[in-house]
């Protein structure tokens, strides 16, 4: 028996480590969809930001965040404080839980630690192309640290909000809408990029620079997310876990695909072109729109709720855009939008779940993270500006605040 255990430990904790490092390389899918969706002169710029709010992200949910989101009073509202990460799970510990426990504990805070850069990672896009590089990165210290973990602990640290049986398997709230609400109160007070919007509501289109990159970068995000739902089924060592994460990743697949085919058909029904960028959008639509429940679908069903997600990613960029809320690369309105859509499709395949609890959810996670990110957001333009000056807009951010730029062979800091 002991020997079974110590297999099972092993084999659970390896898939739990493979999983996580396909998160990690959601960061390269989200730094290079980010860099073709900018301009060229505020390339190196996103770049910087995507890996330095990895680093940010890494340290400081390694300092308090985990221990803010994992040791915290069950059904709790207020989380606990403390530093770092405790114990490692020993030989007996693991031998005498008759297999309850069946991950190593650092194989849990790297899975999660990839997570909350995720969440961060959202924001990055949203902000682009006008505000401080500092500015940002004292945003991601306080999200990171403590934004993000204390609603992750609401609902997987056990607290009030997975009490009440809200249900969240991978992160359509805890992550995708967190981060998308974090990136909306930024960009209310930043305001939107000089040329934009003009008068009497005319929307100037500003095209990304590089639309093979971005391409690239959302296959990377393709791929990363069958790490990102997979792994959050948490085991893989007996028959039914099997089966559960394949399922997983054949319904994470199918709502990416559903997503783009919804997205393209109605791109071209609507602006009578076959938009690449609505097609990018429409397949990490279907992801975060699946990311909720990806294990209770069918496969059909799943490419119908990521279709519906492809919908609605379409329709909120266009809405948004109406509103002169200015999200470069569409951020808000696919984890922020197409996210609360993922929670309220749970309770169609899910019997556990209800539309109460998941409205619940929803409006907690959004008041929670609006209202703390407008007050850091607040307080960093008190003390030190968002935004960079109209000259260094002009000039763009590469040169502004990482004195290069990325192409400097074509972009001359003026393009």
């Amino acid at each position: 028996m002991n020997d079974l255990i110590q297999v099972q430990y092993a084999l659970d904790t390896l898939y739990f480590l493979i999983m996580g490092a396909l998160v990690m390389w959601m960061a390269a899918g989200f730094a290079m969809l980010e860099a073709g969706l900018v301009r060229a002169k505020n390339t190196t710029e996103i770049l910087t930001k995507n890996i330095v709010l990895f680093a940010i992200a890494c340290t400081m949910y390694l300092l308090i965040g985990y221990h803010i989101m994992y040791s915290s009073p069950s059904g709790g509202f207020f989380p606990s404080f403390g530093f770092l990460l405790g114990g490692e799970n020993s030989v007996d510990d693991v031998l005498g839980s008759n297999g309850d426990v069946y991950y190593s504990s650092r194989s849990d805070f790297f899975f999660q630690v990839v997570f909350v850069a995720t969440a961060m990672s959202i924001v990055s896009g949203a902000v682009a192309e006008r505000m401080k590089l500092w500015a940002f990165m004292a945003f991601a210290v306080v999200m990171t640290g403590f934004i993000y973990p204390v609603q992750g602990y609401w609902k997987w640290g056990g607290g009030f909000l997975d009490a009440a049986g809200f249900q969240d398997f991978a992160g359509s709230g805890v992550v995708h809408m967190c981060g998308a609400t974090a990136a909306l109160a930024g960009v209310l007070l930043l305001g939107a990029r000089k040329g934009k919007y003009g008068r009497n509501g005319a929307i100037y289109a500003i095209p990304g620079a590089n639309l093979p990159l971005a391409t690239l970068g959302t296959f990377i995000l393709w791929l990363g997310w069958f790490g990102f739902n997979g792994g959050s089924e948490l085991k893989v060592s007996n028959i039914s876990e099997a089966n559960a994460v394949a399922q997983v990743f054949v319904n994470t697949n199918a709502a990416a695909a559903g997503g783009v085919i919804a997205a393209l058909i109605l791109a071209k029904l609507w602006f009578r072109k076959a938009d690449l960028t609505m097609a990018l959008n429409g397949a990490l639509a279907g992801l975060v729109a699946i990311t909720a429940e990806p294990l209770a679908p069918t496969a059909l069903g799943a490419t119908l709720i990521g279709a519906v997600g492809g919908l609605l990613v379409v329709f909120a960029i266009v809405a948004l855009d109406k509103l002169r809320i200015d999200d470069p690369v569409g951020a808000i309105s696919v984890h922020g939008v197409v996210g609360i859509w993922g929670l309220l499709a749970v309770p169609l395949s899910n019997g556990d779940a209800g539309f109460g609890s998941q409205l619940l959810g929803i409006v907690t996670i959004f008041i929670w993270t609006f209202v703390a990110s407008l007050i850091v957001w607040g307080i960093i333009k008190a003390v030190m500006g968002l935004r960079v000056t109209e000259e260094e807009e002009y000039e763009g951010v590469d040169v502004a605040e990482c004195g290069m730029e990325a192409y400097p062979e074509f972009t001359g800091g003026k393009k």
